[in-house]
C-alpha cells in the first residue's frame, strides 16, 4: 500500500508566511489552479480510503482534485494549534522568542509537538489498516510530524522535512520497513506515481 499526502494548495497567508492553524481561510485562485492539476494524476489510482482535514483549504484542494465524493473529515489531521501564534510570522515570533522552534518548542496557548505526534499516530495506525491505497489532504506542519513519524522518528524530525503548498508525496515500504518514495513532489515529476501498483507487497499492521 501507498499512502499519498496531498498538503492544500496556495493561501493568502502561505503566500505572507503567517502560522495558519484555526484560521478557516480560503485558497487563492492560483491555490485551485494546482489543486485542479492533481485531478489527471490522481485519476488514475484507486483509494481505499481519503481522509481529509475540516479546513476549508484542505477541503476544497480534495475537491478539486476529484476525490472530494470519497473524502471522510478527519480531526486529526488539522494543521498544529499555533495558539498566540495563530496569524504571526515566523519572523515576528523570533523577535519575541529568539531561537524558537516550532518542532522542538511547539505554540503557548496551542500544541506541543508530542501533542501532534499523538494525533498523526492514529491517522497513520488507520492507514496501515486499510487495504489498499490511502490518501490524505491537509497541512504544511502537520503533514511534516506526519513524515516523520511514518518512518519512526521524532516529532521534532518534522524539521528535515520542507514541504510547499500544493504538493504530492507518497510514503511507503522498503520490503516491510515504512520508508518515504516520494516527498514535496511537484506534478511535473509525477510521472513515477502514475506507474505505481496498488500494493507494494506485505503491510504490516501496526503503528508507530
Amino acid at each position: 500500500m501507498n499512502v499519498l499526502a496531498a498538503r492544500h494548495g496556495e493561501t493568502a497567508w502561505s503566500l505572507t508566511g503567517q502560522h495558519t492553524g484555526t484560521t478557516d481561510i480560503p485558497l487563492t485562485e492560483n491555490g485551485r489552479r494546482s489543486a485542479e492539476r492533481m485531478r489527471p494524476v490522481l485519476a488514475v489510482h484507486q483509494f481505499a480510503l481519503v481522509l481529509c482535514s475540516p479546513m476549508q483549504r484542505a477541503r476544497v484542494t480534495c475537491e478539486l482534485a476529484g476525490l472530494g465524493d470519497q473524502a471522510i473529515v478527519e480531526s486529526d489531521l488539522l494543521e498544529w494549534n499555533y495558539g498566540s501564534y495563530e496569524g504571526r510570522t515566523a519572523e515576528e515570533i523570533q523577535k519575541d522568542s529568539p531561537g524558537w522552534l516550532i518542532f522542538r518548542d511547539g505554540c503557548p496557548g496551542g500544541e506541543t509537538p508530542e501533542q501532534v505526534a499523538r494525533r498523526v499516530d492514529r491517522v497513520i495506525a488507520r492507514s496501515r489498516e486499510v487495504g489498499g491505497n490511502v490518501a490524505l489532504f491537509a497541512h504544511g506542519h502537520v503533514l511534516r510530524v506526519l513524515g516523520a513519524r511514518w518512518i519512526g522518528l521524532p516529532a521534532q524530525s518534522g524539521q528535515h522535512f520542507l514541504l510547499s503548498t500544493g504538493t504530492f508525496s507518497v510514503l511507503s515500504y522498503y520490503r516491510t520497513i515504512p520508508a518515504i518514495r516520494i516527498w514535496n513532489g511537484p506534478l511535473i515529476d509525477w510521472t513515477e506515481f502514475r506507474d505505481m501498483p496498488e500494493s507494494n507487497g506485505a503491510t504490516p499492521k501496526r503503528s508507530q
